[in-house]
């Protein structure tokens, strides 16, 4: 079946939201050096992603760290390392100058798969500038369930399609675009995912690209 994509201008959009720790926050740095090697640190992330867009309803962050950092052999000592280097977390470079260039024409916010005490602290890092900021904890389910994302929606106003939304992973893609979306996909890592790519507006290295939907 044809792909139908709704075309809608910059100035259509009455907010943008992002995913946190993969679409504005380089975590994938941070779990490479965590777990002391960029291979096993890849694949604990990706693993620890498959498991929190797989739990739905919420349950503390930092046990389905320890989850997958327990499948791949990885100690607990390295979640207690997480929470204790969590203010080491950087923006990608681009991220700040981005979301205060777009917080100057439309609203902004965050949606992530985090505990709200750190999802508030890494957000924070990026900009001021983010009217809402929905964790998983206060939601009470991870993405994709829609709820998540309906919860942001629903504190901002503003239906779906009028949103663009900022993926960081495949799995995020997907889940945004299921509740109407529009999805620009910062693939920084350059995952390979057909489907996502093919249900994103674009995708892309890096945030740049976003200056062409919203300026």
């Amino acid at each position: 079946m044809d792909k139908q994509v709704t075309t809608i201008t910059a100035r259509d959009y009455d907010a943008v939201l992002f995913d946190l720790l993969s679409a504005l926050v380089d975590s994938w740095t941070f779990w490479d050096e965590l777990a002391g090697d960029a291979e096993l640190g890849r694949r604990w992330r990706m693993h620890y992603l498959e498991i929190t867009y797989g739990a739905a309803r919420y349950r503390p962050y930092l046990s389905l760290v320890a989850e997958s950092a327990a499948a791949l052999g990885l100690p607990e000592s390295k979640v207690i390392e997480i929470e204790e280097r969590w203010a080491q977390l950087q923006p990608w470079p681009e991220a700040p100058e981005i979301v205060s260039e777009l917080a100057s024409r439309t609203r902004v916010g965050v949606v992530t798969n985090c505990s709200e005490e750190l999802g508030q602290s890494a957000a924070h890092r990026v900009s001021p500038c983010f009217k809402v900021v929905v964790t998983a904890e206060r939601a009470g389910y991870y993405k994709p369930d829609p709820r998540i994302y309906g919860k942001a929606l629903a504190e901002l106003g503003v239906a779906a399609e009028r949103v663009l939304f900022v993926a960081g992973s495949p799995f995020d893609v997907r889940g945004a675009a299921a509740v109407g979306m529009p999805v620009y996909w910062h693939n920084r890592i350059r995952l390979r995912d057909e489907e996502a790519q093919s249900l994103a507006i674009e995708a892309a290295v890096s945030l740049h690209g976003l200056r062409k939907h919203i300026f």
